[in-house]
């Protein structure tokens, strides 16, 4: 049975001391603020573990970005100081030059570019406030490879990424957040799809599946094996040939 107070608990702690060791009193944790349960929990932990002082959230928009209200007020609901970056020209600009040098974009390039991007704007504001990046990706997401390498898969510390879904979310109503930013639909910013749409399955069949290693649709089972089996390079460590001299 998952204790979902009892793992905020130890959240906080892990938070805390991460920082002990990891940085200064000063140092602070920014996190790319969606609106969405990751980031909304990273952040509420973040704030309990470190202060609001110590928490700057940074809003990344790809030119208009319906949903953002969400995240504003995720920030005024923490109370926590934030900026907001507007990746689109520098997406564009980049496009533009991959176009100029004889490429034609492809699904692949147009789905992880903005995300690369989205996360070398957080190491900028990190060295300028001086800071640690938080990664806030989750279990179930990685499990299937549902983040982009070097993208939102990166950061300097990663307090969710072993929990499911739907561990987040209980960890998240622990937390006594809202629930338009635990429930939150995640949509791939792209086609207007959901997650799940894209998936091909629930979140709840996957976490099921992770967890008790039970999925009653032979079909989905597969998918899901052929997935991970796809996508383990994105949570291993880079390989790396091993010299002695």
């Amino acid at each position: 049975m998952f204790d979902a107070k009892e793992v905020k608990d130890k959240l906080i702690q892990w938070i805390i001391d991460y920082f002990h060791n990891n940085g200064g009193l000063d140092t602070k944790a920014v996190i790319g603020i969606s609106g969405g349960k990751d980031s909304s929990v990273v952040a509420a932990l973040c704030t309990l573990a470190l202060g609001k002082e110590r928490v700057i959230g940074v809003l990344m928009p790809q030119g208009e970005q319906n949903d953002i209200d969400v995240s504003y007020a995720l920030c005024r609901t923490l109370d926590i100081r934030y900026f907001e970056i507007n990746i689109k020209n520098s997406v564009e600009a980049l496009y533009n030059q991959i176009e100029n040098a004889g490429l034609s974009l492809n699904s692949i390039a147009a789905f992880n570019t903005p995300a690369r991007i989205r996360m070398a704007s957080l190491y900028a504001v990190s060295g300028i406030v001086g800071g640690r990046v938080a990664n806030t990706c989750n279990l179930s997401e990685d499990w299937v490879g549902y983040a982009t390498k070097f993208g939102d898969s990166a950061g300097d510390f990663s307090p969710i990424s072993n929990l499911t879904v739907s561990e987040v979310k209980a960890v998240g109503r622990e937390l006594g957040l809202p629930s338009m930013f635990i429930d939150k639909v995640p949509v791939d910013g792209l086609c207007g799809k959901t997650d799940e749409d894209n998936l091909g399955f629930t979140y709840d069949v996957l976490d099921k599946y992770i967890r008790d290693n039970v999925c009653d649709n032979a079909e989905i089972k597969e998918k899901i094996d052929r997935m991970h089996r796809m996508n383990l390079h994105k949570l291993n460590p880079m390989p790396s040939f091993r010299f002695k001299a």
